[in-house]
């Protein structure tokens, strides 16, 4: 065990274990700590001051606890800011396509720090709505007047959903993909800003937008396997310790907490940063998104997808690894002159801070190279909590040898929290 900094990120935020090219983080850096959370309602709570004429509404209390609270804080916009394959992309989309952005009204969808306003400013935007739904609008404020831009960028403070924009824009860009791209279910926020405000023949930044998954080779089955046992080999002493001190016998509990310790260690994607070496196969397209195009209700519905993974070395299949790629290629009547894309793929430099979802395959599957991996997924949201993620996976081994078509189909719930 050892801890790892890669050349694209900053030092981890929770503890990482480095094995089999594979990098995992026991924290993830997009959630909300108990701590955080009692600061941002205690914000919240004292009220907030006006920064535009145009300022909406504050998020819902529970919504802004649970989610938005995080993006209020300044670390947290650094640890993203520093992420520069990402912050590096939204700038070569606005500087590289000035004239695209040139004398344009532009709609930033959860500025944060103001980033992207300002990039769209440096591009020639001749207006720049810039909306934050937390109290980062007041730092975000500050900032573009730093860069000379206070006459061009309005920040809004407010849920996009209930601001009100003087005029329609040109371009919309936002920063809104999350883990394995939907968690968070911040597009709906950028979809509901393309209906209420963007031009016919207007563009997005991102534009489009698509899932992976591939097959993976990797020691976290078996780390994970054992921290299971130790859990419920723990669970066998507490029981004991219960009732020789207090005669209770807490047996009734066993199977429940068995369930929700097998879960936690093998049913939830862990955050990685997973080598290209630990690929095994080649990744499978699960979803594409046109933004000019999808829907509300196409995004709230679960997604359903059927595809395979073909392998191209023999041995066991021990996880599935998740990510997903956006390009910047604006709209069919204002095309993008240099297209540029984020990818959050696996990469021998390093993740992004959105890292790879990394799903536990156990039992292993057993396939030789030259077969492939048959699969039908299903991701939706969870009912507790709409920005995060269920799915709903089977999957079977098809190929020549008699051990892969004799395969029994392997059904798994895993959870992206």
């Amino acid at each position: 065990e050892r801890r790892l900094r890669g050349p694209n990120r900053r030092p981890p935020l929770g503890d990482e274990l480095v094995t089999n090219h594979v990098t995992i983080r026991t924290i993830p850096r997009r959630i909300a700590s108990a701590s955080n959370r009692t600061r941002c309602m205690q914000q919240r709570q004292s009220g907030r001051m006006q920064v535009s004429r145009l300022d909406g509404d504050a998020p819902e209390a529970t919504d802004y606890a649970n989610y938005f609270c995080t993006y209020s804080f300044l670390y947290h916009q650094k640890d993203m800011l520093e992420d520069h394959k990402r912050t590096s992309a939204y700038f070569n989309a606005c500087l590289k396509n000035q004239a695209v952005f040139e004398g344009k009204v532009v709609l930033d969808v959860g500025t944060g720090s103001g980033i992207l306003a300002i990039f769209a400013a440096k591009a020639g935007a001749r207006k720049v709505y810039a909306v934050e739904a937390t109290d980062m609008a007041k730092f975000a404020k500050r900032l573009i007047a730093s860069q000379g831009y206070s006459d061009r960028i309005e920040v809004i403070q407010g849920v996009i959903e209930s601001v009100e924009i003087p005029e329609k824009v040109d371009i919309i860009i936002s920063e809104w993909m999350g883990y394995f791209l939907l968690r968070e279910s911040m597009l709906d926020s950028v979809i509901v800003a393309r209906d209420r405000f963007l031009k016919p023949g207007g563009a997005l930044y991102p534009s489009h937008a698509r899932m992976y998954i591939a097959p993976v080779r990797t020691t976290l089955t078996a780390s994970k396997n054992l921290a299971f046992l130790n859990s419920m080999e723990d669970w066998s002493g507490f029981i004991r310790d219960m009732k020789s001190y207090y005669n209770v016998s807490m047996e009734s509990l066993s199977e429940d907490y068995r369930r929700e310790q097998l879960e936690y260690f093998t049913r939830t994607g862990q955050w990685a940063d997973v080598h290209p070496e630990s690929l095994i196969g080649e990744p499978a397209v699960i979803k594409s998104y046109d933004l000019k195009t999808v829907t509300l209700e196409e995004l709230k519905a679960p997604l359903v997808s059927e595809f395979s993974m073909g392998l191209d070395t023999d041995g066991p299949v021990e996880g599935f690894c998740g990510w997903f790629d956006t390009d910047f290629s604006g709209s069919e009547e204002m095309p993008a002159e240099w297209l540029s894309t984020l990818s959050t793929a696996p990469d021998e430099t390093g993740a992004t801070h959105w890292g790879q979802q990394l799903f536990q395959v156990s039992p292993n599957l057993m396939g030789r190279s030259g077969s492939k991996i048959v699969c039908a997924f299903e991701m939706r949201r969870r009912k507790d909590n709409q920005r995060l993620l269920e799915i709903d996976m089977e999957y079977h081994v098809e190929g020549d040898d008699v051990e892969a078509t004799s395969a029994v189909p392997t059904k798994v719930r895993y959870v992206i929290e």
